[in-house]
């Protein structure tokens, strides 16, 4: 088995419950050679459960040459950077969706992709989560075609820092929706025609700018001639409730998404759980995976690069959600549905 030796930047939210277990479970196939965090105190203990060093530059994390991938798992003040640097050294890349790109960045590293052939794989977790398998085989086999998608998200209204580089929205606000937005498209099995977004903000405390506190999206699948007579998506994000206030956030919380089809109703919860409805009355699943959707993630990525299955299917798809909220943005500003083809 080969062993690709991997630099993490940025170690986000996600690092202790899905990331570091997984790179722990697959010390066969990945060796941590560097970290770089902004918090200092955090890559220094990181680096040492994997007897890495802690790096202050991302610069230096991308340009070594003992290091074949890196592992971009958090925004952080440095943006698209880290993604530009690396694709330009030629290594392989595996990154979260959450990272905010401005067009010409995400041309530009195409472009590098492109020409030197590495791989770059971004992380959808919800593609592979359980749950969306087995609703994605119910949509095939007796559900039939998706109507109707709702998707929501609750989260403290204090759980993350602003997003420095755009004020779309908070940096966990933008990844949930990114992450939403390709998920419904990819359970669709197509892209929309047209958005609608709309914003809502709130007076903030201490003489703060208002805060924006709920996001809504929503996705027109049908033809552009016919607006409204196909599938549609409606993904919402709310983060009004303070971040204290742990009972309300998880009290009476909606399912994570729910489908209407043409021969049923489903009701998915991630990673594992799917309730659904049809002629025959209500069927409930949990669903056991042979392995924590990390590690399949993390095994499908070393499995890209050694068999050198460079693509920038991936970043095309990351780039297209991330237009997709900006024209999200745009249509609450201008007070109209947005074309997105």
């Amino acid at each position: 088995m080969i062993r690709l030796r991997v630099g993490v930047i940025g170690l986000g939210d996600a690092w202790q419950q899905r990331h570091a277990p997984a790179l722990r479970a697959l010390a066969d196939r990945f060796e941590v050679r560097a970290i770089c965090e902004q918090v200092g105190h955090r890559a220094e203990q990181a680096a040492a459960e994997f007897d890495a060093s802690a790096v202050e530059s991302f610069r230096t994390v991308a340009r070594r040459e003992d290091i074949d991938a890196v592992l971009v798992l958090a925004h952080q003040w440095f943006g698209a950077l880290p993604l530009m640097v690396a694709a330009e050294g030629g290594k392989a890349v595996y990154c979260t969706a959450g990272v905010e790109l401005q067009p010409e960045e995400a041309e530009q590293i195409k472009r590098w992709v492109e020409q030197s052939g590495v791989v770059f794989r971004v992380e959808f977790p919800r593609r592979k989560a359980p749950a969306t398998v087995r609703l994605k085989q119910l949509i095939a086999a007796q559900l039939g075609q998706p109507r109707l998608l709702l998707c929501h998200q609750c989260a403290s209204s204090r759980a993350a820092t602003v997003c420095p580089a755009n004020r779309l929205a908070e940096y966990s606000a933008l990844r949930e929706m990114v992450e939403a937005i390709d998920w419904c498209c990819y359970l669709v099995g197509k892209q929309p025609s047209a958005v609608m977004g709309l914003i809502h903000t709130s007076p903030a405390d201490g003489g703060r700018t208002s805060d924006e506190d709920y996001y809504m999206i929503s996705l027109d699948f049908s033809e552009p001639a016919a607006p409204g007579t196909g599938q549609l998506a409606q993904i919402s994000c709310s983060r009004y409730i303070p971040a204290h206030w742990h009972e309300a956030i998880s009290y009476r919380a909606a399912a994570a998404l729910q489908v209407s089809c043409q021969r049923g109703v489903a009701f998915a919860d991630l990673p594992s759980s799917v309730v659904w409805f049809d002629e025959a009355g209500r069927h409930q699943e949990s669903l056991e995976s042979e392995r924590p959707l990390g590690e399949l993630l993390l095994a499908e990525f070393h499995r890209a690069v050694v068999e050198g299955k460079a693509h920038s299917s991936d970043l095309d798809d990351l780039c297209r959600a991330l237009h997709i909220v900006q024209q999200a943005r745009r249509s609450h500003v201008e007070g109209r549905r947005i074309a997105v083809l």
